[in-house]
C-alpha cells in the first residue's frame, strides 16, 4: 500500500481564548482587578486528507479559518489534540521564514546559523553559500548586521536559505507578501524547479493566480472544517461563490 507524503486523519486542535471580565463599582472601590475568563474553541476539527509524493496542494479560506494552523500541524510546530498527522519525509518550512534570525549577527553569520538550525552540516552550508547569496542578491551586505536590512532583504535571504534545503516536502505560507515583483517571480521559478524535481508542495495563499500556477488540487477550510477537497479550479470556484467574490 502506497504511503502518502502527508497523511492527516481526523485531526483537530483546540485553543484557549481569554477575555477579561467587566468591573462593577464594588470592584473599583475595593481595588479588585478584572478576572480573566478562559474558554476553549476548536481551531481545526475532524480534518482528513492525504497528499501524495510530488503533489502540489493549495489551501484556501478566509483569515482565521485554520489554514496557517493546519500548516503548523503538518510542520510539527504544534501537535493535534485529536486525530493523527503523519509526515513521511523532512520538510522545508517557508513559514514565518525570517524567524530565528539574530539581529546583531551579520548576514554571513545568520546564513550559517539558520541553515544549521534547519539541519545543514557546516560543509554543506559552505558548499552552497555562494549560491544562497547570489540568489538573494545580497552580496554587498554580507558583513552588515541583520537588523540593518530592510524587510524585503530579510525575506530574500531567508527564502534563499530555506529553499536550498534538500527536504522532500515544501510548506509555504504567504512568505512573499513582502518583496519586489522581480524577486517574487524569481522565487516562484525556484518553487517550480523544486516541483519539477519531484518535491511535494503544501501551499497556503490568498492569491488565486499563484494557487492556479502551482497547484492542481485544493483544500477549502471554513470555520476550522474541511469544506471541500477537489481540483484547485473547483475549490476556488466554490470559495468565490460562497463569498460573492469575482474570480
Amino acid at each position: 500500500m502506497a504511503t502518502g507524503a502527508i497523511e492527516v486523519n481526523g485531526a483537530g486542535i483546540r485553543f484557549r481564548r481569554n477575555r477579561r471580565s467587566r468591573r462593577n463599582f464594588k470592584d473599583l472601590f475595593a481595588g479588585r482587578q478584572r478576572r480573566t475568563l478562559a474558554s476553549e474553541f476548536w481551531a481545526l476539527r475532524d480534518i482528513s486528507f492525504t497528499v501524495q509524493p510530488g503533489e502540489a496542494i493549495g489551501v484556501v479560506g478566509r483569515n482565521g479559518q485554520g489554514k496557517s494552523t493546519l500548516l503548523k500541524l503538518v510542520a510539527g510546530v504544534i501537535l493535534a489534540d485529536e486525530g493523527a498527522v503523519e509526515v513521511h519525509g523532512g520538510v522545508a518550512p517557508l513559514i514565518e521564514i525570517t524567524g530565528g534570525f539574530v539581529d546583531d549577527l551579520t548576514v554571513r553569520d545568520n546564513v550559517y546559523l539558520t541553515a544549521g538550525l534547519h539541519g545543514m552540516k557546516k560543509h554543506e552550508i559552505a558548499e552552497r553559500f555562494d549560491e544562497i547569496i547570489d540568489f538573494a542578491e545580497i552580496g554587498d551586505f554580507l558583513d552588515t548586521p541583520y537588523k540593518h536590512l530592510s524587510s524585503g532583504m530579510k525575506v530574500r535571504i531567508a527564502f534563499s536559505v530555506v529553499s536550498r534545503l534538500e527536504e522532500p516536502i515544501i510548506l509555504v505560507d504567504e512568505v512573499l507578501a513582502v518583496g519586489d515583483k522581480a524577486f517574487k517571480e524569481k522565487c516562484y521559478r525556484r518553487i517550480e524547479e523544486l516541483l519539477a524535481g519531484g518535491r511535494t508542495l503544501f501551499f497556503v495563499s490568498h492569491n488565486e493566480k499563484d494557487l492556479r500556477r502551482f497547484c492542481k488540487r485544493g483544500l477549502y477550510l471554513d470555520k476550522g472544517q474541511l469544506v471541500l477537497d477537489a481540483s484547485i479550479t473547483q475549490v476556488l470556484s466554490k470559495y468565490n461563490k460562497d463569498y460573492g467574490l469575482t474570480p
